[in-house]
């Protein structure tokens, strides 16, 4: 029955990445997520069923729009992909547990920002504000050891960052400080001080590859939210382990 269920976190995943795609596309516009329906943006043709099928659809229509030949962005399917697979690895990590709860929101929070910074360079508010209510909540039925690592993690992340954004003078946003508060939240000090190290490294080798691809200049703006989600998913699963590893180097 494991694999079954697993199976069917991953076909929920890949459906709710779908809708997170509309979400973090959407909302930064202020635009409504239920009008006007899902339609192509050269052409305004609503789309159908056969368009909307996640990561199938794309593979079938082979990248392009059905009325007008235009090519579809790569980040609809590799986020439904990733959605649908991240929702069933959890399953496969944490079981039906209180714990799963925390990580199916944690997950589904990382995803729209990543599509909203990767679209808009913008990390919303609106989005923060509605997971947080949740996550504190999921948090406080599935605690961290001890418990107050939480509110210390979420302190630490949002204080951290935003000294760095005075020190840079605006080199870090404010939808990146925010969103560090929830992931001390969920993470706690010690892996949101991880994440931050792995965003980094991650955001590094991102930004040398795709200025290098772009043939633009240093000082071009790279999103910065597609390598905290990266880093923050790796701490969330593995965080513990790495510490360990890297503590038993020098003990």
């Amino acid at each position: 029955m494991t694999i079954v269920y697993a199976v069917l976190f991953l076909l929920y995943g890949l459906v709710f990445g779908s809708f997170f795609n509309v979400v973090g596309l959407r909302v930064p516009k202020g635009e409504s997520i239920v009008k006007p329906p899902s339609h192509c943006t050269v052409c305004d043709r609503n789309l159908t069923i056969k368009d909307l099928v996640p990561v199938f659809s794309f593979v079938f229509l082979k990248g392009k729009c059905r009325g007008c030949g235009t090519k579809i962005h790569w980040v609809y399917p590799v986020m439904e992909l990733a959605t649908g697979l991240l929702f069933a690895f959890a399953y496969l990590q944490l079981g039906f547990s209180l714990e799963l709860i925390v990580a199916i929101l944690f997950i589904s929070m990382l995803v729209i920002i990543t599509v909203s910074d990767l679209a808009y360079m913008l990390i919303p508010d609106k989005i923060l504000l509605f997971f947080i209510i949740p996550i504190i909540a999921s948090r406080f039925f599935s605690p961290l050891t001890p418990w107050w690592d939480s509110l210390v993690g979420a302190v630490v992340g949002f204080g951290l960052l935003f000294f760095i954004a005075l020190v840079s003078k605006g080199g870090m946003g404010g939808g990146d400080i925010k969103l560090f508060f929830v992931i001390g939240l969920v993470l706690g000090t010690v892996n949101t001080l991880l994440t931050l190290f792995l965003a980094s490294i991650i955001g590094t080798v991102f930004g040398i590859i795709s200025l290098r691809i772009a043939k633009k200049g240093r000082k071009t703006p790279i999103p910065f939210g597609p390598s905290i989600a990266i880093a923050a998913v790796i701490a969330y699963f593995y965080g513990d382990a790495f510490v360990d590893w890297y503590m038993n180097l020098f003990y």
